[in-house]
């Protein structure tokens, strides 16, 4: 088997020393002050990695997805340090787990898994960097539009709460809900218990880049 993206050499390196592992979606991978004990390369399914404010209030960092690595478990194995967030599993998760031990072995030994890690390292920082920006600079009504685009599925259902959708954009369910009534208002999408409809791609699509 090999890896998305990965060489066959690292492929067969990373295999030799990992574990195939499945997690259900709603487990709690690890919170903070959780040692880190593994390595993980998802294969497919979604983990949703937060912090909680003073306030309560859930800030979704960054999510990671099939073929993807997670930003804090390697800055933890790289540091020695315990886990500083949260984070909880939102589709079934198959991946590959190398253990501590062997993730430290393999950087040293393999060329291919160094430059696997700090490639994957380094994007997810640009990412993380560009949701900082997103947070701090962009409009609600823009960061809301780009979500519902990328939570749509084929028919263009959301199948999401206020809740949800405020949490993912880091903002209070009650702007959310005042900001789906405008956008419902104008034409783009239908609201309904527990779901959304968007009925307007395209001018969804030309809010969500207007920034």
């Amino acid at each position: 088997m090999a890896f998305t993206g990965i060489d066959t050499a690292t492929s067969r390196d990373v295999l030799l020393q990992a574990k195939p592992v499945s997690v259900a979606a709603g487990s709690v991978l690890f919170q903070p002050g959780d040692p880190c004990t593994q390595f993980f390369i998802l294969t497919s399914g979604s983990v949703r990695v937060h912090r909680l404010a003073p306030s309560g209030r859930e800030m979704v960092l960054y999510h990671v997805r099939a073929g993807e690595t997670c930003i804090l478990t390697t800055l933890c194995l790289l540091s020695d340090e315990a886990y500083s967030a949260n984070a909880i599993v939102e589709q079934d998760v198959t991946a590959w787990a190398v253990p501590s031990s062997r993730f430290n072995a393999l950087m040293d030994s393999s060329a291919g898994f160094r430059r696997l890690v700090f490639t994957s390292y380094a994007q997810r920082v640009a990412d993380l960097m560009q949701r900082i920006e997103q947070l701090s600079d962009v409009p609600v009504d823009v960061r809301l539009a780009a979500c519902l685009l990328e939570r749509a599925d084929a028919t263009g259902l959301v199948a999401a709460t206020h809740q949800a959708l405020a949490t993912e954009i880091g903002t209070a369910r009650e702007v959310v809900s005042r900001t789906l009534e405008r956008l419902a208002h104008l034409g783009m999408l239908i609201l309904s218990r527990g779901q959304i409809e968007l009925t307007d791609r395209p001018k969804l699509e030309t809010l969500s880049r207007s920034w």
